[in-house]
């Protein structure tokens, strides 16, 4: 870990400025049978923007609600400028002078933009609101963050980037000391971004610690001056951003050994190659994208082909994953199924041409907890069928039973509440929901994640199987050995974009890590 010379070693003034505004030490929370923070320390120091770095599940959100009151600690201690920090309300932490401007932005838009930075504090004059006051207010917070804005104007009729921007202006005016981003450019053009990166630059001028939590690498080496990462609830470590490898920060956020980075260049010929084959794909995306989400992609999967789509947690899999199935509509590009183009404007469209999609959301966009084993696995044949052409019971039962028995699922009684079953079975009914209405592409969104070692073996052996049967599989996770193992070619995303697309032909786990890296496409 980077280590900070001692204030003994400056003068008072630098030994001053170089002391952390927030201190956290040994700070452990749990949950029933998890351990969120694991004994985490982390600090911060005044005019640093400081990013906070991990995979999903590593901590970082648990981290922040601690910081700002919305979980207690279980142990450890919080220092703010060298005081003893005692949160455990939103509120207690924004009096203490730690703002947070969410991704969602969380004002009313049908306020003026004076209103909504004044909100809850408006100055009043003879038990009123003094209006006049509120927006010469508002103006002089808008004025210091740069931002030529009219107070009086109505917070809808400005772009998501400049309501953004009016909340860390609101965030400002509570004397912040701490400011934390948490993902404020997750739907921003690179223009936005440009423009919130010069407020956070001026805010920095003026000493204020920001924490920027955002899953783009190129933005956090951008804009950060250092970098903390967690893993599995633990701490990895703190690093001065310019002394880190991108390399060095994947593997950190991973936790796998790199292994040395060989050439790419006969890899990346030979999938030129394939993709010069005359069989026409299953299904082909042609510079599909949507503004804020993902950039034009062009990815096609034949059929008996899984093709693996890797990248850290925000660069985009989940994204085109939604757009490939319908879940999502895109803004540009085409989509062909067999070389017909066709509009996929909702799954169920999409499901006419067999294309099924598995959301990684298995409790919100999955399985239906309140129902059975048997009607979730007939739920999607049932509305691919329409309500009015009802699925007999001895029907239903024979797929419920022939499911059950193929894959395995426990306990085998059609009639069980799923809620009741294990997050490994509960993966299983989702499946066979899937299964159930014959597609020929099936595209996978961390099936695996959240299960046990033995179900998730399970499903890898079923998706090689109906790959061997002919079925098309775009298969997604986070698990870099996982989509090597299972992969007929690797698909790399990396900050919304697709940065290469290659066969699996002796690919290990460090080459991909290194595409995931590193700024050039491959």
């Amino acid at each position: 870990m980077t280590t900070i010379p001692t204030p003994s070693a400056r003068t008072d003034a630098a030994a001053e400025a170089l002391a952390p505004i927030i201190q956290m030490h040994d700070i452990s929370i749990s949950f029933p049978g998890v351990k969120a923070l694991d004994s985490v320390s982390f600090r911060m120091f005044p005019g640093e923007v400081h990013s906070l770095m991990g995979e999903n599940g590593a901590g970082k959100s648990t981290l922040i609600k601690a910081l700002t009151g919305v979980y207690e600690i279980d142990s450890g201690t919080m220092t703010l400028a060298g005081e003893t920090l005692s949160i455990s309300t939103p509120a207690q932490a924004q009096a203490a002078g730690i703002s947070t401007v969410y991704q969602e932005v969380n004002l009313l838009p049908n306020l003026s933009v004076a209103e909504n930075i004044m909100l809850g504090r408006e100055p009043r004059r003879l038990g009123t609101i003094d209006w006049r006051a509120m927006r010469a207010r508002a103006a002089e917070l808008l004025a210091r963050l740069n931002l030529d804005i009219d107070p009086g104007s109505l917070l809808s009729s400005h772009s998501l980037a400049v309501q953004q921007l009016v909340a860390i202006a609101r965030a400002t005016d509570v004397d912040a000391k701490v400011l934390i981003l948490d993902e404020p450019t997750s739907s921003l053009d690179a223009d936005e971004v440009s423009e919130l990166f010069r407020v956070i630059r001026n805010l920095k001028e003026q000493g204020v610690a920001i924490l920027f939590v955002s899953h783009f690498l190129d933005q956090v080496y951008e804009i950060s001056d250092r970098l903390t990462v967690l893993r599995n609830g633990s701490l990895v470590g703190e690093y001065l951003t310019r002394e880190l490898l991108r390399i060095e920060l994947v593997h950190k956020m991973i936790g796998k050994e790199l292994a040395t980075l060989e050439s790419l260049e006969s890899k990346t010929r030979a999938a030129a190659v394939e993709g010069a084959e005359v069989e026409v794909p299953y299904f082909e995306a042609v510079g599909l994208g949507r503004k804020g989400s993902v950039e034009p992609t062009d990815l096609a999967i034949r059929e008996g082909e899984v093709v693996g789509l890797a990248g850290l947690l925000g660069s985009g899999r989940t994204e085109i994953a939604r757009l490939i199935t319908g879940a999502d509509r895109p803004d540009s590009g085409e989509s062909f199924v067999r070389g017909v183009r066709k509009r996929l404007r909702t799954p169920r469209v999409a499901l006419r041409d067999r294309i099924a999609y598995s959301s990684e959301d298995r409790k919100r966009e999955g399985i239906v907890e309140e129902l059975s084993v048997r009607d979730n696995i007939v739920l999607a044949l049932q509305a691919d069928r329409g309500w009015f052409r009802r699925i007999s019971r001895k029907r239903q039962d024979e797929l419920a039973q022939s499911y059950i028995s193929a894959l395995g699922i426990r306990p085998a009684n059609p009639d069980a509440l799923v809620r009741n079953l294990s997050g490994g079975n509960q993966q299983k009914v989702l499946l066979a929901r899937w299964l159930a209405v014959a597609p020929r592409l099936l595209v996978l969104d961390e099936p695996t994640r959240g299960i046990d070692v033995g179900a998730k073996a399970e499903i890898q052996k079923l998706v090689s199987n109906l790959a061997e049967e002919g079925m098309a599989v775009l298969f997604i996770s986070a698990e870099l050995e996982e989509v090597l193992r299972l992969s007929h070619r690797i698909a790399v995303m990396r900050d919304r974009r697709k940065v290469a697309d290659l066969p699996n032909e002796d690919v290990t786990v460090g080459e991909i890590m290194g595409l995931i890296a590193s700024g050039a496409d491959a």
